[in-house]
């Protein structure tokens, strides 16, 4: 275990000393999911049912989602059966980007 420790620790920190880390946290086991429409549901965590399982995250820069993944590829974490998703921030909420799309709309109607 400590060689796979070690071993991601290395990879990190030659992603820091390049400059291209901006953050990244491992996430807590406990947690929240809310869902429904009309009634809310609110399951306590963790999820073993769950398909899927975040442990963390890593904000990195880069210039694009191939340069991302690249990065990615390198991941350690990836001999052992870990998943790694990339994906882009996205400049504005989708959501808040349809709203206000349809407030103009009726603004103007």
């Amino acid at each position: 275990m400590e060689a796979v420790i070690g071993k991601f620790r290395t990879w990190f920190e030659n992603l820091s000393a390049k400059g291209i880390v901006r953050g990244g946290q491992a996430l807590g086991r406990e947690g929240r999911v809310i869902s429904g429409k009309g009634r809310r549901i609110v399951n306590d965590g963790p999820f073993a049912e769950a398909k899927e399982a975040i442990g963390g995250y890593l904000l990195l820069t880069a210039d694009s989602l191939e340069e991302a993944t690249a990065i990615a590829e390198g991941m350690p974490g990836l001999d052992y059966g870990t998943r790694v998703e990339v994906r882009p921030i996205a400049t504005e909420c989708p959501l808040t980007a349809h709203l206000q799309t349809m407030a103009s709309e009726l603004v103007t109607a």
